[in-house]
C-alpha cells in the first residue's frame, strides 16, 4: 500500500491534474495581489489627475472587445480575450498604473483565465476614467437633443402661426347661419322654435 500511495498516486494526479503548479502558483500571485490591493488604491488615488488622459489613449486604441470589457469587468470576458487583455495590461504597465506590473507579470506566466481576480481589480480601476467620460458624453448628447428640440418646437409654432391666420379668417368670412333658433322668453328650454334661415 505504500508503494501505491507513493509512487502511482502520485502520477495518476499528475496525468489528471495537469494545470496543478500551474493553478498553484497562480493562487499565490492572487494571494500576494490581494495582500497589496490597499497600497495599489491608495497609489491610484494619488495619481489619479496624472493617469486620467494616459488611460484613456490606451482605451481609445483599445479593440472593442476590450472597450466592453472595461465598461463591464467580468471573469469570461478575460478568458475570451485574453490575448487583447495582456496587450492592454502591457500598455498599462508602460505608463505605470498601479497594480498593472504585478497582473501583467502573473498573467503572462499562468494566463489570464488564472489571475482574473486581479484583472479585473485593474480594469475596474481603469473604468472610473472611462466611465465619468462616457457620461459627460451622454450628458452633452442629451443638451443637444433638447436644444434640437427646442428649435424644432419654435419653428412648428411659426409655422402654426403663420398657416393658422390667413384660414382662420377665410373660414369666418364663409360661414352663414343656416339655421336660426330663437327662444322665446315665456317659452322653457325644452320647446324651442327653430325656423330655417332664408336662402340667399
Amino acid at each position: 500500500m505504500g508503494y501505491w500511495k507513493a509512487k502511482v498516486l502520485p502520477k495518476i494526479k499528475q496525468i489528471f491534474d495537469k494545470n496543478g503548479p500551474k493553478k498553484t502558483a497562480a493562487a499565490e500571485a492572487c494571494k500576494t495581489f490581494d495582500e497589496a490591493k490597499e497600497e495599489y488604491s491608495k497609489e491610484f488615488e494619488e495619481k489619479k489627475t496624472e493617469l486620467q488622459p494616459k488611460v484613456l489613449e490606451i482605451y481609445e486604441a483599445a479593440a472593442v472587445e476590450i472597450k466592453s470589457l472595461v465598461k463591464e469587468p467580468k471573469g469570461a470576458g478575460v478568458k475570451k480575450n485574453s490575448d487583447g487583455v495582456q496587450k492592454f495590461l502591457d500598455e498599462l504597465v508602460k505608463i505605470e498604473f498601479p497594480g498593472s506590473k504585478a497582473v501583467s507579470e502573473a498573467s503572462s506566466k499562468f494566463g489570464p483565465s488564472y489571475v482574473s481576480g486581479p484583472i479585473l481589480f485593474v480594469l475596474e480601476k481603469v473604468s472610473t476614467f472611462i466611465v465619468t467620460e462616457d457620461k459627460k458624453e451622454e450628458e452633452a448628447a442629451a443638451e443637444e437633443v433638447e436644444v434640437k428640440e427646442k428649435e424644432k418646437e419654435k419653428e412648428i409654432v411659426i409655422e402654426e402661426a403663420g398657416e393658422s391666420e390667413e384660414p382662420a379668417a377665410a373660414v369666418v368670412a364663409d360661414v352663414t347661419p343656416a339655421v336660426k333658433v330663437e327662444a322665446p322668453a315665456d317659452v322653457t328650454p325644452a320647446t324651442t322654435k327653430v325656423e330655417e334661415a332664408p336662402k340667399a
